[in-house]
């Protein structure tokens, strides 16, 4: 099976950070947030990957090439970008002889079991219940729990199942048909071709679809959910479980954290829920709940719930921060 994977958003609400990396390439716990779904198809076993890019895609093309050497990659570039319905169409030639396809948004983590997905007999939409479905993509049900109606960002939500950006598509030569039919007759949502209003047309025409409901799913748009996200993988065993003392000597280390390679952490005390890139030093800080790139220098700091971007400079106090790569604050004298 071949997975396709759009990654051309600017990624606007994700602000500072993506002015100078693409959304799907901030970092989050050990990894990137489209590394984390690389992973996830290779453990299922899918190798063959379409990567739809647009802003900044030469990053995620070098990033895809150098760290995943052994994925058969194919890159698409989306111009102008006109929503995920336009991006699955320009990139059709890349899919359009294929048995059946695997749609993952390049900037949400779902966590479920790919392989009984990849096996079931129908085409299968990932859904997960949220509070305000009025903000996703929403699915309804019949009453043989088939999916009966798609609907992107109702107004009056009829359901609470969203769409968490995960879809196998059994017959890609019918996704393909009505992606033409919305395109051609200028159906737009919110004024782009949206990937909802092509599913329903297959729907109406005959497709059958099952909801699949997810264990976890972060729509990593947003500082919040990107935090939250950070938090729930580093929960997992191989985090709990790593020893820090000799790399961080006099320091306190309150799991779970990860701490890349090349680090210099001092007189600190570190975690819960901090994820820290490569070659970064941190001096006198106490950190939770935080994100920290790799290349940074942190002095004389109290953070909370921030987000610190590569090649960062910071000296100060207590605060909750949002800073981009390349930035330098200092509040000492």
């Amino acid at each position: 099976m071949k997975a396709i994977i759009p990654v051309a958003g600017v990624g606007s609400k994700l602000r500072p950070h993506t002015y100078t990396q693409p959304k799907s390439l901030v970092p989050v716990a050990d990894n990137t947030i489209l590394g984390h779904i690389i992973d996830k198809l290779l453990e299922a076993g899918i190798t063959d990957f379409v990567f739809i890019i647009g802003y900044l895609g030469e990053k995620v093309e070098r990033y895809v090439r150098q760290k995943y050497p052994q994925a058969r990659a194919e890159f698409v570039v989306q111009e102008p970008r006109e929503g995920l319905g336009h991006a699955l169409w320009i990139a059709r030639h890349t899919y359009e002889q294929e048995e059946s396809i695997l749609i993952m948004l390049g900037d949400a983590i779902v966590d479920v079991d790919l392989t009984p997905i990849i096996e079931a007999p129908y085409s299968v939409l990932g859904v997960k219940k949220v509070a305000k479905p009025s903000l996703f993509g929403v699915t309804e049900m019949g009453h043989d729990d088939f999916v009966v109606k798609v609907v992107e960002k109702p107004k009056i939500p009829k359901s609470n199942f969203a769409l968490v950006g995960l879809y196998k598509i059994m017959h890609p030569q019918k996704l393909l048909v009505s992606l033409q039919h919305i395109i051609t007759e200028d159906l737009r949502t919110q004024g782009e071709y949206h990937l909802t209003d092509a599913l329903m047309h297959m729907i109406k025409n005959g497709e059958k679809m099952v909801p699949w409901s997810v264990d976890h799913w972060f729509d990593c748009g947003r500082k919040e959910t990107l935090l939250e996200a950070n938090a729930t993988l580093l929960s997992r065993p191989r985090f709990r479980d790593r020893d820090y003392s000799q790399l961080c000597p006099g320091s306190i280390i309150v799991p779970p954290v990860s701490i890349g390679e090349g680090c210099v952490i001092t007189n600190s005390i570190i975690g819960p829920n901090v994820a820290i890139g490569d070659n970064t030093t941190v001096t006198n800080c106490v950190l939770s709940n935080s994100i920290i790139g790799s290349y940074s220098e942190l002095r004389f700091a109290v953070m909370h719930d921030s987000i610190i971007g590569s090649d960062a400079s910071f000296k100060g106090f207590s605060h909750s921060l949002n800073i981009g790569d390349s930035t330098e604050i200092n509040f000492g004298q």
